[in-house]
This record gives structure tokens, sequence and C-alpha cells, in this order.
């Protein structure tokens, strides 16, 4: 079991994540390297920036560079000379939205980069990850697209189940010390189909636990029961880790029911198209209305890393397409919501956790929607 400390004030959680590359406190941001990189930064970037834990995408690592190839660069922590904890996902998302077929054994579906027909199958994602060295390896799942007919909600907690009953096995098997693995809970909308497969996956007996299969289509508001259902099956003492999540309101819904991790592209692809996540709410930073303005980006978090430039150089920087706006927002949305995910372990320790949901909930609108798919799996 993956050593984690946790304390508790009602359904909120504070913990700690004791790895052997540093302990990670939840609850917590993970930013999403898909290939190896989280776009705009590198390795240095986010050690400055106080991160200790980020994930990886083993679809897209497992074909280009070649998992075999980060193994024999020493794996993912060398090849990217990055001093933190790797957590990897499974492909599983990628098989949904690249439209895959799952059957009983696994998912067939087309590569992104040459059209070739892939197979991923509940060993070969373990064998991938093993290989490209991750400290904490997901299982491979099937994560329908909402809204979903249930006939296909339910056959996806069903493979789910099977496929990671045979994924520990050959985890069991095959991995080395201080690597842990992750199960995953399905079944979308329907609170009776979450609670059983968080059952279910509790029975393998897995080091840690994700919810997967959210954010996917659902709004906001049908996605807060299921999650807290699957919470409440799921072990006191593991961490729990949502998928795919990343705006500020769904963040503070999820911790409020008792998650621990998250991972999202939402924070570093709104910063490649000019929008900020600030404390005064979103900021499209190419709007006209900055051109004039000498502020600080968010002279309400002091420690952002963006405040040295004002909204009228970044606006510049954004009209005439230079990289540079990209990596500085980058820097900044990613600042912020390791910043959100302290104050959110503060407030919980100190028993004031709902003033932090209404203040947030004051400057972020509960309709608004993420301009992009916020899934770990897009890039």
């Amino acid at each position: 079991m993956i050593p984690f400390e946790v304390a508790a004030t009602g359904a909120a959680r504070a913990g700690r994540l004791l790895l052997p590359r540093g302990e990670v406190l939840t609850p917590c941001f993970m930013p999403v390297g898909t290939r190896g990189a989280v776009k705009t930064l590198d390795s240095n970037d986010l050690e400055q920036l106080g991160f200790g834990l980020i994930l990886g995408n083993t679809y897209h690592l497992s074909l280009r560079p070649g998992a075999e190839k980060i193994a024999g660069a020493g794996g993912i922590h060398q090849f990217m000379s990055w001093q933190g904890s790797v957590l990897t996902d499974s492909g599983g998302f990628q098989a949904m939205s690249l439209k895959g077929k799952p059957d009983s054994d696994g998912i067939t579906f087309k590569s992104v980069y040459d059209g070739q027909m892939l197979r991923l199958t509940p060993q070969n994602t373990v064998a991938y990850q093993t290989q490209i060295g991750s400290d904490i390896q997901m299982v491979l799942d099937v994560c329908p697209q909402l809204p979903a007919p249930d006939s296909e909600v339910v056959q996806a907690v069903k493979l789910t189940a099977s496929w990671a009953k045979t994924a520990r096995t050959e985890f069991l098997q095959t991995s080395a010390e201080n690597r842990w693995q992750f199960g995953i809970v399905q079944g979308g909308t329907n609170c009776e189909l979450r609670r059983q497969s968080a059952e279910q996956t509790v029975a393998v007996n897995f080091d840690g636990y994700a919810i997967g299969g959210l954010s996917v289509g659902e709004g906001r508001a049908e996605r807060l029961q299921p999650l807290a259902v699957a919470c409440e099956n799921l072990p006191v003492d593991q961490p729990r880790y949502l998928m795919g999540v990343g705006d500020p309101l769904s963040l503070l819904d999820a911790i409020s029911v008792g998650v621990d991790m998250f991972d999202c592209v939402l924070p570093t692809r709104l910063a490649r198209h000019g929008t900020a996540l600030t404390s005064t709410g979103r900021m499209n930073v190419k709007n006209s209305s900055f051109a004039d303005d000498n502020l600080p980006l968010d002279p309400g978090f002091p420690k952002s890393p963006a405040n040295r430039w004002s909204r009228a150089y970044l606006r510049h920087l954004l009209s005439v397409k230079e990289p540079t706006a990209a990596r500085i927002l980058t820097l900044h949305n990613l600042a912020w919501l390791r910043e959100l995910m302290s104050r959110a372990r503060q407030s919980i320790q100190q028993g004031r956790f709902s003033q932090l949901q209404a203040e947030i909930a004051a400057n972020y609108d509960s309709a608004e929607k993420p301009l992009f798919s916020s899934k770990s799996g897009s890039v």
C-alpha cells in the first residue's frame, strides 16, 4: 500500500503521500506532462513552482519515443531530468477519444501518429509503465463518453473490473520496489454502478484508487453525487484520485466529498490560448480592454510568477503570437492552482473549507464550462 497519512474534518481530507522522491501534500494537483514535458515548460520550471508529482501519458510515451527507449535512458525521471515523482495513466482515455473498440481482452484503435492499428491490454499497459519507470501506474479501464446508453456504462464497469484483476496480477509479478498501482472506478453518473465499481475495485486490493469516466460530457451538477458515492466506498486510509478535472469549482467540489489528487490539461491549455485563472475569475488577456492596463496580471495573487509583467505587455505578446506569452501564463495558471490546493489544505485543517468554496464560487461562474476538453489525455 502506498505510504499515505490522512486527516479529515468531515469528508474533506488533508494528507501526505510519503514517496521516495519527496512528500506530496494533498489535496494536490498534478500538471500533465503528456509526452514527458508540460507544454511550454521544463523540469526546472516545475521544480521551482514546487510540484513534486506530475502525470505522464502511457499511450503517447509508449509510441514516441517508445517505452523501451525510455527504459534504456534510465527511466522517465532520468530521461526528462525530473527530480520529483511521476504518475502514468494507462491510455484508456485515448482509446475512448480515438473511438477504440473494447473487447474482453483489451482495446483496439488507431495511432494518432501514423494511423496504424494499436492494441492496449491490461498486461501490456503494465509492461509499458514498468519500462517507463513511473512511481504510480494506472490500470487499463474502459471510459465511456457521456451521455452513454446504460448498457455501455454497465459493460465499461464489467470490463474495467475484469481487467483490474489481470493488471494487478501482472503488476505484482513484475513491479519493482517503491512502485505502486491504482485501480479505477467507473460507472458514469449512475450512483449504483459507481458503488458496485468501487466495491469491485477495492476487492482487488490496489495501492490507491482513481475515479475515472467523469468530466467526459456530463455537467458539474451531474458529477457530484456519483463522485461522492464512489468516495464513500473507497478506503479512508488510501489516496483517491479524480482523473481529468481541473476547473476551480469542480476541484473544490471533489475535495468536499473526499478526493485527494487531480490532473488536467485545462490550466495549461487555457494559458496557451490567452486565458489566466486569477483571484477574480478567468481573465482573457487577449481582450482589448487590457491594451493599456499596466497592472500586474493578478494583484490578488502576489506570488504569481507572471506579476513582474503587466497585462498590457502580456496582451501584446499574445497579439503578436509570441510563444513567451504561453509560457508566462502557463507558469501563472499552474502556480495559481497549486496555491488553491494549498489554501484548500489549510482551510480543511482550520475547519473553514466551506468559506473557501464560497469565496471561489463568488468569482467563478458555476455555469461556466471549460473552453476545451479537460481530460488528461488531451494535448
